[in-house]
């Protein structure tokens, strides 16, 4: 038999990660957003810290570039935005979901 104690201990655990998936996001859409801006400079290719963003980022947004080839010929890279609406659309059905998971069961 279950007892309270234990979904409410349930409850902090599924909280915890909703918090983490939270910030977890946050941090990654500002990683984006200031690849993106450099982007429109142009940073030193061997910079550590561009190396890293690149490395951070590139998994995702080449997939994007991949499978939804906009703005080629044009200039315009859209895979920063379309990455950013798909990680707050993430955060506020799952987070959020998560959220309420964790409130039912404590």
């Amino acid at each position: 038999m279950s007892t309270k104690k234990e979904f409410f201990v349930l409850g902090n655990f599924v909280f915890a990660i909703s918090k983490l998936l939270d910030l977890a996001i946050n941090l990654y859409v500002i990683v984006i957003i200031i690849r993106a801006l450099l982007s429109w400079f142009n940073p030193n290719p061997y910079n550590p810290g561009v190396v890293f963003l690149t490395k951070v980022t590139d998994p995702v947004l080449s997939r994007i570039r991949k499978a939804l080839p906009l703005g080629e010929g044009v200039g315009l890279d859209l895979s920063p935005i379309i990455a950013i609406f798909g990680f707050l659309f993430i955060k506020y059905f799952l987070v959020s979901m998560l959220y309420d998971l964790s409130s039912q069961l404590k």
